[in-house]
């Protein structure tokens, strides 16, 4: 709840409007009956002034309980439609914060549903409360009072109509226990389900498995649809018990008033408003239940919420880009005794990792598949923490470098190339959101993208589709490599980001990184150790840990993992020449 009250702080003056809103119309709803009786009591008097007098009293809470109704709705609705969005930014942002560990282990598909749906959750949680649950205690305690002051005698009957309801919906609430809970649980697992299936289509067709994932899909589907109607189906029992107990209790009241109403005429003109107290007290009960649906899921989304927002951040952030402080760092790595293990995995996927890189220097990576390369790569651009040990860039320890300041000076290149919906200028710039036409123009001829993207009549401006379908895999590396570029970074990382270029394109890549990008720190993973011959240092990794350093030639001379990987692609090469 804190984290409502949070969020909610801006809008007090649009919540003390709606507070009013609702307390105003409840007053008149409980009025009204007080009024009814009044004129009740003038008709059986054959008083027709007071009759008149009564009516329009009647009529005026009736107009200020439609406008009250009118202003609260207007007033909630704009708190929550507020509050959501704010919260639900504030979440993004959040996540924006999160190491890849941290994203991991909340998985991204469940992150989509805390963002989309349980957002949508507390909204109607906010609206609720501001509309009908503060409404209903008002109208409980004041039914509850005016119904024992207009006739006392009946007072037991109230009482007994509350405790049955009571006890009914104790019954019917804890059979209920934690499905709201566990709803949401299988609905993460749907979302998660859908995610792999669309964005790995082209897999599932290539491989015939259509079916099989529509008979996933309709599995969890019915498992997410016998679960809602279990929870409806025992929802549904609410309004027929609450108002077979209300009839009972208004059949019981008519009966006894009937015994005396020949004593006592005046218990007619007050029987009617009594009965509407008794249907006020029931209407109250009944939006407590009506609403305890939306409240469960609201909580239990709330917290949801909660324990993203709760998170602590292990990236180091700071505004220093609104006050100028953003400075050129020089690429500078040191790496000590680094070690990793990814979350709940005890395996050690690296292991006291140590060497020097100074500005300007080519560092080549070369090794086995699954030997770590990949995972290096993504501790040195800060997506990972290390388990033990340190980087440093600069002398700085990279974890205490804050994220402007990073982000301006690295650009990474991983492995599989993402690109986003939209044009190629909007993927590039990305990159450096200021760049200008010449800026991209350089960067594509860098990475040799122009071949392709001057093809398209309207250049730069041509759509990039969804997961970036309509380009082949050698246009989204080129792409991914011309973003990187354009950013003139302090530190490159290349995460074999050439493997689906042609030879000649390679080659002029790496010319161009070695003639316009001399004063950049060069990190280059590479399966062919073509591409990282020149490197002023290269390091042979295997089963996570250094087996070889040192230049093309050292290496040839010294390690023998390093001369079977030289030979092996070598004797390729022979093969297809």
């Amino acid at each position: 709840m804190n984290l409502l009250l949070h969020y909610a702080r801006p809008y007090w003056k649009q919540i003390t409007c709606a507070v009013l809103a609702v307390v105003t119309m409840a007053t008149a709803t409980l009025l009204q009956p007080q009024f009814l009786k009044r004129m009740l009591s003038a008709i059986i008097a054959d008083n027709s002034q007071a009759v008149l007098h009564n009516g329009v009293w009647l009529l005026v809470l009736a107009v200020v309980g439609m406008i009250a109704g009118v202003s609260g709705t207007y007033f909630a609705s704009q708190v929550s439609q507020s509050f959501a969005a704010d919260l639900r930014r504030a979440e993004y942002e959040k996540i924006q914060s999160f190491s890849l560990t941290q994203i991991q282990k909340f998985s991204s598909a469940n992150l989509v549903i805390r963002l989309t749906n349980d957002i949508n959750q507390v909204q109607r949680f906010a609206m609720q409360l501001l509309q009908i649950i503060l409404r209903v205690p008002i109208l409980f305690v004041g039914g509850l009072v005016l119904a024992i002051w207009t006739m006392p005698s009946l007072w037991w009957v109230i009482v007994l109509m509350i405790i049955l309801i009571m006890l009914a919906t104790g019954r019917i609430f804890g059979k209920m226990g934690g499905l709201f809970g566990k709803f949401q649980h299988i609905l993460d697992k749907n979302n998660t389900l859908t995610q792999e299936s669309l964005s790995a289509v082209r897999v599932v067709k290539s491989f015939n498995q259509e079916k099989q994932e529509e008979d996933n899909f309709a599995a969890s589907t019915k498992e997410l649809t016998d679960l809602n109607q279990k929870i409806s189906y025992i929802f549904s029992l609410m309004l027929p018990v609450y108002m077979l107990i209300s009839y009972i209790a208004i059949a019981a009241a008519l009966l006894l008033v009937s015994q005396t109403i020949l004593k006592n005429p005046d218990e007619l003109a007050k029987i009617t408003p009594f009965i509407t107290y008794l249907n006020q007290i029931l209407f109250s009960l009944l939006m407590m239940g009506m609403v305890s649906n939306m409240v469960s899921r609201g909580l239990v989304s709330l917290k949801r919420i909660g324990a993203v927002m709760a998170e602590p951040s292990t990236i180091n952030i700071h505004a220093n880009a609104e006050t100028g402080a953003v400075k050129r760092l020089n690429g500078v790595i040191t790496v000590r005794n680094l070690s990793f293990a990814y979350p709940n995995d005890d395996k050690q996927v690296l292991r006291d990792i140590s060497f020097n890189l100074l500005a300007g220097q080519t560092l080549g990576i070369v090794g086995s598949t699954g030997s770590g390369k990949s995972t290096l790569a993504l501790l040195l651009a800060r997506l990972y923490q290390p388990s033990a040990g340190q980087i440093d860039i600069d002398g700085q320890d990279l974890q205490t470098i804050d994220q402007e300041t990073l982000h301006q000076n690295l650009s990474i290149v991983l492995q599989k190339p993402v690109l986003f919906s939209g044009t190629i200028e909007d993927n590039l710039k990305m990159g450096r959101p200021d760049a200008s036409l010449a800026d991209l123009e350089k960067a594509a001829d860098q990475a040799q993208a122009s071949e392709f993207i001057n093809q398209y009549p309207n250049r730069f401006g041509q759509e990039v589709s969804e997961r970036s379908s309509n380009l082949s895999g050698g246009q989204k590396q080129r792409l991914s490599l011309a973003r990187a570029l354009v950013k003139n970074p302090s530190l490159l990382i290349l995460d074999d980001s050439t493997s689906a270029l042609d030879a000649r394109s390679e080659k002029l890549v790496q010319e161009a990184l070695a003639k316009d990008f001399v004063a950049t720190t060069k990190v280059i993973i590479a399966e062919k150790i073509a591409s990282i011959i020149h490197a002023d240092q290269i390091l042979v990794i295997d089963q996570g840990q250094i087996v070889g350093a040192g230049t093309h030639q050292e290496l040839l001379e010294q390690s023998e993992i390093y001369q079977d990987i030289y030979q092996s692609q070598k004797a390729k090469e022979d093969n297809h020449g």
